[in-house]
């Protein structure tokens, strides 16, 4: 198990690149089972969920080719069906949570598919219901196969139909839409995700010959195909990464550019900094930070606490919400935390208690943050990254902290962040892998 050692107190400078969105591209890559022919994505992460999707994708008899740095070609020609019933790839999926999304693309195309129970991070319930309930509405068969822990399930012919979604689901509303592509007749999904990472799965589709309407919309109309074709894709930057550097700058007290951040796809993220009292200007197309020696939280116009609260896009992404949470321990004023979606994300908080962040963990889901306002700094700590977003939120925190920190089970970040210590270190951080 690898750690990290952190050697807080050291200001940021200079211009940091996002890396390819964690989110978009499992959605994207996927998506390439729906064709025989070859597509081609640019800009894919070198992160461990990532290139373990990719792995299984080879294992499954996709031939993945990789064309450069970022760049790779999948081409769906010949699968091993029989390979997609076995012990090793159902054991495959369950520790990858993206896995999930390759029942669509394999029920529409193939009328069968398989997959364990899959796996991710320990940040409570993460229901499966809207993926197979949706599945379920366009003809599929679903079973649970009690001895090998894994669901069957199977559709001679899948039919569109009229659906609303009983929550805004990403990767439930991808899946869906993936099965609706090749599916006969129409189908109208209400209530759908309009993030714009499922914005992107749908216009990729549309150039592999998908009829989608609405997209960006939460009310989607897909028109079935008899089949789809190769095409070219480019992932959007990780609009996590961009809030977490945007945390960094706000709690080192650095100044620091983020470099082509696809601003228009931000969506609430940067205003909901601003609230937290952190200055950030747009300059074209990157996100300009200036170094700042305090920030004051917000509060509403009726003088009441300020809540930063998640909700499905266009309102802010729960993935941020342990950074932000870090962020406002360092700020001038008070702040409510309110994390509506996974009820075990905001655990990481006794953590920075023990650093002397003052917390007040109110429920599973809310906590209530009294910042130090650069007065009284963090100290350093001894701790182990629960899940990918706490796991940047302690990173933060530690960079901030006065003396060393260590940070242990980092293959949780490795899964959402690319190459992280060497990024930070370019532009001043003091972050070492052991």
């Amino acid at each position: 198990m690898a750690s990290f050692v952190i050697e807080g107190g050291h200001r940021l400078s200079g211009e940091i690149h996002p890396q390819g969105a964690k989110n978009e591209v499992l959605q994207i890559i996927c998506a390439t089972l729906l064709t025989a022919e070859e597509v081609t994505v640019h800009n894919i992460p070198d992160i461990l969920d990532v290139n373990n999707l990719i792995q299984l994708m080879r294992d499954m008899g996709v031939t993945v080719s990789r064309k450069g740095l970022d760049r790779y070609c999948f081409k769906a020609e010949k699968l091993d069906l029989s390979y997609l019933e076995s012990d090793e790839f159902l054991k495959k999926c369950s520790s990858l949570r993206g896995s999930v999304m390759l029942i669509g693309p394999m029920v529409a195309r193939f009328h069968k598919a398989m997959i364990s129970k899959p796996g991710g991070d320990k940040i409570g319930r993460r229901r499966l219901d809207t993926h197979f309930i949706g599945i379920q509405n366009l003809g599929a068969d679903f079973s649970y196969n009690a001895e090998r822990e894994a669901y069957e399930i199977s559709a001679c012919e899948l039919k569109g139909t009229y659906m609303l979604l009983d929550e805004a689901s990403v990767t439930g509303t991808a899946n869906i839409v993936m099965a609706a592509v090749l599916a006969k007749g129409t189908t109208t999904i209400y209530n759908a995700a309009c993030e714009p990472y499922l914005q992107q799965l749908c216009k990729m589709l549309n150039r592999m010959g998908a009829k989608i309407q609405g997209i960006a919309s939460n009310l989607l109309t897909i028109e079935g195909v008899d089949e789809l074709h190769g095409t070219e894709h480019t992932i959007l930057p990780d609009m996590i990464e961009v809030g977490s550097f945007i945390g960094m700058a706000a709690m080192t007290q650095s100044e620091l550019t983020i470099k082509n951040v696809s601003y228009e796809n931000l969506g609430i993220i940067p205003e909901s900094f601003r609230r937290l009292g952190i200055k950030l200007e747009q300059r074209g197309d990157d996100i300009y930070v200036p170094a700042q020696e305090t920030y004051q939280i917000e509060s509403f116009i009726d003088g009441s606490i300020m809540t930063i609260a998640d909700a499905p896009w266009p309102g802010l992404t729960p993935d941020l919400l342990s950074v932000m949470l870090v962020v406002a321990t360092q700020a001038k004023g008070s702040v409510l935390i309110h994390q509506k979606m996974f009820e075990s994300r905001l655990f990481f908080v006794d953590k920075l208690i023990d650093m002397g962040a003052q917390i007040i963990l109110c429920d599973p889901h809310r906590a209530v943050v009294i910042g130090h306002n650069h007065a009284m700094r963090l100290r350093g700590g001894n701790m182990t990254s629960p899940d990918i977003r706490a796991g940047i939120a302690l990173l933060i925190a530690a960079m901030s902290a006065e003396g060393s920190s260590r940070i242990h089970n980092i293959e949780q970040i490795d899964r959402g962040y690319q190459d992280i210590e060497r990024r930070l270190n370019a532009i001043g951080a003091r972050i070492t892998r052991i």
